[in-house]
């Protein structure tokens, strides 16, 4: 009963969110105006911008940084870095870290939702077809329970599709929202530091590109244990 109570929260919250943001699209301008500026910004990658923009919503900005960052996660495929980094040089690394990583988690928890409530068919709408959601879904089944942690470290992996395809499996949401926090919290801290130095020296460069590798290593660690133990239980 809890559980069920649990997902209906969640379920009303994340439709409340998507109402409210498609109301406020088509009868508020400003809103409007705000979320074709943030599509346009992410689809060019210009951190330079996004960090003018997010300044721009002035004592507001972290709401604003954090609605971004949930706009980012359900609108496939736009990157979610461009915000890491601008939260960075508007807040500091700490600050800017925080916000990236709540709004993250926010966007994956309404992703997981909509998979769970409506299914494979909308999902593939959103992300734009079915073959990267069949990838996913092979990704998922060769890496058990271990594969929501493995492609939060991997940065190459694409953090909404994961999360709208974990709503499609029998991951709870709990299982998935931990995952998704601990793996995601090593590269929001990295590129956070990276964003608030980034233009300070080529040591910087050299730091943001080991920790880079270092999230790699770690991922396929966790990769390697879930091979090793899916093995054993087999045997």
């Amino acid at each position: 009963m809890v559980k069920k109570t649990g997902k209906r929260l969640l379920l009303g919250f994340s439709l409340s969110v998507i109402a409210v943001g498609t109301l406020l699209y088509f009868l508020a301008p400003s809103f409007n105006l705000a979320i074709n500026n943030a599509a346009s910004i992410l689809a060019t990658a210009d951190i330079k911008r996004m960090r003018i923009f997010i300044r721009s919503f002035g004592i507001w900005a972290p709401i604003a940084s954090m609605g971004i960052m949930i706009f980012q996660s359900l609108a496939s495929p736009l990157p979610a870095f461009v915000v890491t980094f601008a939260n960075a040089w508007v807040f500091g690394w700490k600050a800017g870290a925080f916000y990236s990583w709540t709004g993250a988690m926010l966007g994956a928890g309404i992703c997981w939702a909509i998979g769970r409530s409506f299914g494979r068919p909308v999902v593939e709408k959103l992300v734009g077809g079915s073959s990267i959601l069949d990838r996913t879904d092979s990704f998922f089944k060769d890496h058990g329970t271990h594969a929501i942690l493995i492609a939060r470290l991997l940065p190459v992996m694409p953090f909404d599709v994961v999360s709208y395809a974990a709503g499609l499996t029998t991951v709870t949401f709990w299982s998935f929202f931990w995952a998704t926090g601990l793996g995601q919290l090593p590269a929001t801290v990295l590129y956070s530091w990276w964003g608030e130095n980034m233009t300070r020296s080529g040591k910087t460069f050299l730091w943001g590109i080991t920790g880079f590798m270092v999230l790699l290593v770690a991922a396929w660690a966790f990769k390697r244990r879930a091979i090793t133990q899916a093995a054993e239980t087999e045997v």
